[in-house]
């Protein structure tokens, strides 16, 4: 199978991933209505033709946090991912060092802190932290992950209850006997960012993600004020495809859209990308 875009990394994972897997990563909450919503919101967004530029040589560099990185595409926090590849997290930290992008591993990660930390040193790892009513057991955790040199935190802050996911429980989802949640042993969408960038003032990075799809979804975001995006479904796409290397192709696939969709905006390098590029009035 040719895999020329990130939908056909999502067909093959749901071909080939037993089907509780793929209902537990493929499922958001109740309806799906902010995961629909999330993929359609790109696509009303519309740029405007910029013709006559010099794109003969491009740099889709960028820093986040004061660290650079390849292309501003990372890997969102998401949890479980032998349930898409035996090596889990660790293939995920491989991939990103080999892309040299961020990844941000997840509190229900089923390899431990020290297990990704081992497998891919010297890459830019950030550590997604859920606040539990153990404060001790938090603490810990953080600490753990900065001795283990992760170089930031990503705090969940949106999820007082844990929502709805109807075919997890119709499935009686559950990890396999062999799978642990190793950490605790012992999203913004695109509609928003606007008005978050509003607020901020420039006095932190913006991030976001859910819904990217496409290169072209990368640059509609830094171009309404993000400073990066993150991927989370579809770098399970490409771990159930092939592992680290599966990853790598997700990552390159993206990397080779933005490029593109850079070219043909008329921006040379990620620091010409703005909301002069975007059509708000059709927003």
């Amino acid at each position: 199978m040719s895999m020329v875009c990130l939908s056909d990394f999502e067909a093959y994972a749901k071909k080939y991933l037993p089907k509780i897997a793929w209902d537990y990563f493929a499922a958001g909450a109740d309806d799906c209505t902010t995961r629909d919503e999330n993929i359609l919101a790109y696509k009303r967004i519309r740029f405007r033709p910029r013709m006559l530029r010099d794109v003969s040589v491009m740099d889709i560099r960028t820093k986040i946090l004061g660290s650079e990185i390849s292309f501003p595409v990372g890997i969102a926090p998401t949890g479980f991912h032998q349930l898409a590849w035996p090596d889990g997290e660790k293939s995920t930290a491989r991939a990103a060092r080999a892309m040299n992008t961020c990844y941000i591993a997840s509190t229900y990660s089923t390899c431990s802190l020290e297990e990704i930390s081992a497998a891919a040193p010297g890459g830019l790892r950030w550590f997604q932290l859920y606040i539990h009513r153990n404060r001790a057991a938090s603490q810990q955790l953080v600490r753990r992950a900065e001795a283990l040199g992760f170089q930031a935190l990503v705090l969940t802050a949106d999820l007082p209850y844990t929502g709805k996911r109807r075919d997890d429980v119709r499935n009686g989802f559950r990890l396999p006997p062999h799978m642990k949640v190793k950490n605790l042993e012992g999203a913004f969408e695109i509609d928003a960012l606007v008005e978050v960038v509003e607020a901020v003032r420039g006095r932190v990075e913006v991030y976001v993600d859910g819904g990217i799809r496409k290169g072209s979804d990368v640059l509609k975001a830094l171009a309404l004020g993000a400073k990066c995006v993150f991927i989370g479904r579809p770098a399970l796409w490409g771990l159930a495809y092939k592992g680290e290397e599966g990853l790598q192709d997700v990552l390159r696939i993206l990397q080779d859209e933005f490029c593109l969709s850079m070219a043909l905006a008329g921006c040379a390098s990620v620091s010409e990308i703005g909301q002069h590029l975007v059509q708000l009035s059709r927003l």
